[in-house]
């Protein structure tokens, strides 16, 4: 097992897949951090959806 790690280390497949590992990362810390950035607005659109759907009901 740990000699196909080293091999896809060593291999040009094995550079691209940890390029995507660290594209991937990237695009997560960001997406987290834009959560909680827009925590409070995100907070008050889903309690306007739930009041409006308690009021039909």
């Amino acid at each position: 097992m740990l000699k196909k790690i080293k091999n896809l280390v060593v291999q040009e497949e094995g550079q691209a897949l940890t390029e995507y590992g660290l594209i991937i990362a990237l695009v997560a810390v960001l997406l987290v951090g834009s959560l909680f950035a827009l925590k409070t607005q995100l907070l008050n659109v889903f309690t306007n959806i739930v009041s409006g759907l308690q009021k039909t009901s």
